[in-house]
């Protein structure tokens, strides 16, 4: 479903930043994800999809760990601590998905579209592990807040594939938004929080973008 700030708005101008970048950017707006995330998608669609979130996410170490282990706030390493034990759940996810989804669908100009993923993913790496105070917080916490619609993918996918996807433990909104508020204790580090979130909602927008690309080579053949 599309990000909707307005429950903890009340949680400073830094959230309010970021979440207006989730609401106005975030996986839950874009065309893609809401139509994968319907019971008639199409199989082959669904499992390109899988591909290349797991291609894009999961590995190890990603971008919640890494910026756990460069955080220089203790405000913050709660939170991110948590992040990365959920997001391990999410990770073996993927997998399974991969797994069952079976070979990635023949599509044309396949290297293309691998390269520009292994371009994202190297792109996330360098924001999640940047010196810039705030950035690699900023992108974890688009992460978190993201994969909540990036999720309704893969439970459609799960339930297409025969299983029940597990309970995400993902840290909820009203913690989050809490971290960003403890976070952005100076001006620089809003900003920098700011960039990157919306570095990592990008990313997304453009894994979502390159999936529609596909789909629609494939139908033209």
């Amino acid at each position: 479903m599309p990000f909707d700030r307005a429950s903890f708005a009340h949680m400073g101008a830094s959230w309010t930043t970021i979440a207006g970048l989730a609401e106005a950017d975030g996986s839950g707006n874009h065309a893609t994800v809401l139509a994968l995330g319907k019971p008639q998608a199409a199989a082959r669609d669904i499992a390109d999809a899988v591909h290349l979130l797991c291609m894009l996410h999961g590995h190890l170490p990603g971008v919640l760990d890494h910026a756990a282990g460069r955080n220089r706030l203790p405000a913050a390493q709660g939170w991110l601590e948590e992040s990365v034990e959920a997001f391990a759940i999410e990770r073996a996810l993927l997998a399974r998905l991969a797994s069952a989804a079976g070979p990635l669908p023949s599509t044309p100009g396949q290297a293309e579209s691998e390269a520009t993923v292994v371009a994202q993913r190297h792109a996330l790496e360098m924001l999640s592990q940047s010196d810039r105070t705030g950035c690699a917080i900023g992108g974890a916490v688009a992460l978190v807040v993201d994969w909540e619609a990036i999720r309704t993918v893969l439970d459609t996918a799960a339930d297409r594939f025969g299983f029940t996807a597990p309970a995400a433990r993902l840290p909820h909104l009203a913690e989050t938004a809490t971290l960003v508020a403890a976070a952005a204790d100076t001006p620089a580090a809003e900003r920098a929080m700011a960039f990157g979130a919306q570095q990592v909602l990008a990313q997304h927008r453009g894994l979502w973008n390159l999936l529609d690309a596909r789909a629609s080579a494939r139908n033209q053949n």
